[in-house]
């Protein structure tokens, strides 16, 4: 699966940290030529600097539609073709429902829900182009499947994303171009480290794995649905929770 993504041309929007600096190192060990495009063009460039393996990084705004272009152009310009999008940057700031203001509600809509519309839309022209075009969206199981105080907006998005994905993949099955998802569920990241260490325990406490995910988990999810091998799944989602979602208590766990 690895060898049918060597030389092919990668952009990773928000793959300056997190999950998606994870799929971003995943694509460059299979032999992709990838770009890191995040909102802070030196982040991408000092991510795509320790990645090395010819990685580039770019500034782009995922909530603008010029800004996309105009990276995007830049990588086709660089790599002289683009094959796969994968659409990461995503934010969770959490605010609960009684006091959350629009502003609030707008940033995250806007970076996760909108930002993955225009970032499919921007790589359109591109993908149209190759003979493996693909389009790999991260959700969440938060939203789609679970939920979690303080993550209703989030939430909103993630599950808007399968949603778009679903009509996506049928709009653009006629470029042979493929829209799938991977559903994170509780990955070791910065943003995981700053909710504290009870946090995570509680959270490997309730997985039938009885651990986190990596980023590295998450990335060679991407890479199969970016894979020659993928061709003929569309419309589709990979949950990788380590079961996460699976048991109906604590108390299920127990009984295992």
């Amino acid at each position: 699966m690895t060898h049918s993504l060597n030389g092919r041309s990668v952009i990773v929007t928000g793959g300056s940290r997190g999950i998606g600096r994870g799929i971003a190192q995943v694509f460059a060990d299979a032999g992709a030529r990838v770009a890191i495009v995040a909102r802070h063009a030196d982040q991408a460039a000092a991510a795509a600097a320790a990645i090395g393996k010819g990685a580039i990084g770019l500034g782009a705004d995922v909530t603008r539609r010029d800004s996309l272009e105009a990276a995007f152009g830049v990588v086709a310009d660089r790599f002289g073709q683009i094959d796969v999008l994968c659409a990461n940057a995503g934010i969770f700031p959490a605010a609960r429902l009684e006091t959350m203001s629009e502003a609030d509600w707008d940033q995250v809509i806007d970076t996760n829900l909108k930002g993955t519309f225009l970032s499919v839309q921007a790589a359109i022209p591109h993908l149209k182009r190759s003979d493996q075009g693909r389009i790999v969206l991260t959700s969440s199981i938060t939203g789609p499947v679970t939920g979690f105080p303080g993550w209703t907006h989030y939430g909103a998005s993630k599950a808007g994303q399968l949603g778009f994905m679903r009509t996506a993949c049928m709009e653009l099955a006629k470029y042979r171009i493929t829209v799938n998802a991977v559903m994170p569920g509780n990955i070791i990241t910065e943003g995981l480290a700053g909710m504290g260490e009870d946090y995570q325990n509680a959270m490997a406490a309730s997985i039938p794995l009885g651990c986190l995910g990596t980023v590295a988990d998450i990335g060679h999810a991407a890479l199969y649905f970016a894979s020659k091998e993928a061709g003929y799944v569309t419309g589709q989602t990979i949950v990788v929770d380590g079961g996460q979602i699976l048991p109906e208590s604590l108390d299920a766990l127990a009984q295992a």
